[in-house]
């Protein structure tokens, strides 16, 4: 097994890296206000899912950016390697579900 580098903050990538989790929080913002405009309905619905599904993607890229730059996978520490490991293939699993049930749902509302 390899040993980790330790952490280099001057590299540009991962500054940038670093950029995407205003964005991401921006857009899961955005994303529950839009839903909440709409007021329900087939549409309100459809991002009312999808906002959900960023906001457990932005919970990831959080824990991402913890484990690239401060070199601590949060959810091993807390639940264990091989817990840990199926938290994370599950929380993939629901932001793709609730993304696609999002989608569904704003599709079959523009098909009337």
């Amino acid at each position: 097994m390899q040993a980790q580098q330790a952490y280099d903050a001057g590299r540009p990538t991962d500054w940038f890296s670093g950029l995407e989790l205003p964005f991401l929080l921006l857009a899961v913002f955005f994303a529950f206000r839009t839903a909440t405009a709409l007021k329900g309905g087939a549409f309100g619905k459809g991002m009312l899912l999808l906002a959900w599904g960023f906001a457990v993607m932005a919970i990831g890229h959080l824990l991402m950016q913890a484990k690239m730059m401060l070199n601590m996978d949060v959810l091993a520490m807390v639940l264990g390697e091989s817990f840990g490991a199926a938290v994370w293939i599950v929380a993939l699993v629901i932001t793709w579900g609730l993304s696609w049930l999002g989608f569904q749902s704003i599709y079959k509302a523009s098909k009337g």
